[in-house]
Parts: C-alpha cells; sequence; structure tokens
C-alpha cells in the first residue's frame, strides 16, 4: 500500500521548483515508489563551499526540499499545509562533482508531525549525508508552530 495520498507526479513536481532555491541549486525530482522520493541535486561550484566540496547547508537545502514536498503529498491540501520544524543532517563524506541524490522515507506520519529519513549519496552509491526532517501538520487558517 503506498504512502501518498497525492500520488507524485514528477514533471509537475519539477515545475514547482521554477524560481526557487530548488531552480537555482538544479534539484529535481527523480523517481518515487510506494515508500519513498528521490530526488538530486548538482555538485558544482553552485553548491560548493570554499575548499571544492560539496557545501553542507546545500545537502540540508536537498533534504527540507525533498521531505517537505514528500509530506506535502501525504497531506489533504484542501484542509492542511505542512511547514519545517527541525531538520539536522550527519555529513558523512565530501563530494566534488557530478550529482548527489537523496531519498526520504518516512519514520513517522502521524495527524500534526511528519518525520522523514533522507539518504544522500554520490554517483559512486556512498553515503555522503544523512538528514532528519520533522514537519508540522498545521490546519488552513492557522498560525504555524512558534519556535
Amino acid at each position: 500500500m503506498s504512502l501518498w495520498r497525492t500520488t507524485p507526479d514528477l514533471e509537475q513536481l519539477n515545475a514547482t521548483l521554477r524560481n526557487t532555491i530548488g531552480e537555482q541549486l538544479d534539484i529535481r525530482f527523480e523517481s518515487f515508489d510506494d515508500e519513498s522520493l528521490t530526488a538530486s541535486m548538482v555538485v558544482d561550484r553552485r553548491t560548493h563551499q570554499p575548499y571544492g566540496l560539496l557545501h553542507g547547508g546545500a545537502s540540508v537545502v536537498l533534504a527540507e526540499t525533498l521531505g517537505s514536498t514528500a509530506s506535502f503529498l501525504c497531506i489533504d491540501s484542501r484542509k492542511y499545509y505542512c511547514v519545517g520544524l527541525e531538520v539536522n543532517a550527519n555529513h558523512l563524506r565530501g563530494l566534488r562533482s557530478g550529482r548527489v541524490t537523496a531519498v526520504a522515507r518516512p519514520v513517522h506520519l502521524g495527524r500534526t508531525t511528519h518525520v522523514w529519513d533522507i539518504r544522500l549519496s554520490g554517483e559512486d552509491g556512498k553515503s555522503s549525508c544523512i538528514s532528519r526532517l520533522t514537519m508540522a501538520i498545521v490546519p488552513l487558517g492557522e498560525e504555524p508552530p512558534k519556535a
């Protein structure tokens, strides 16, 4: 059984990235299955830190973009919206070029929160970052939780 309330449409998801940081970093939604959503991001001068490695913040942008989109696909968007509450990342190894791929899988899909495990890897398939994203599920018309 699929976790998606709305079946992902990759073309439509990629269109949502226009005129956002996702477009600037060349993030692309790549695939999905019943239990995960996958996206990738370029590793080049746009996403490097000063020493030529993939910037940890860029990895977090990919993770939060992917996880928040996955949450949106799991809710009734006529009644709710979702916002990020917390994101963390453990950077395991540096990447210098190519594309980094991220796969988001749910840890918890509750009524008021979603928690996502997001694994990033280089083109060689080796892990580069593990991220966890917590999303608040907020009824339309209500303010998001305050920090």
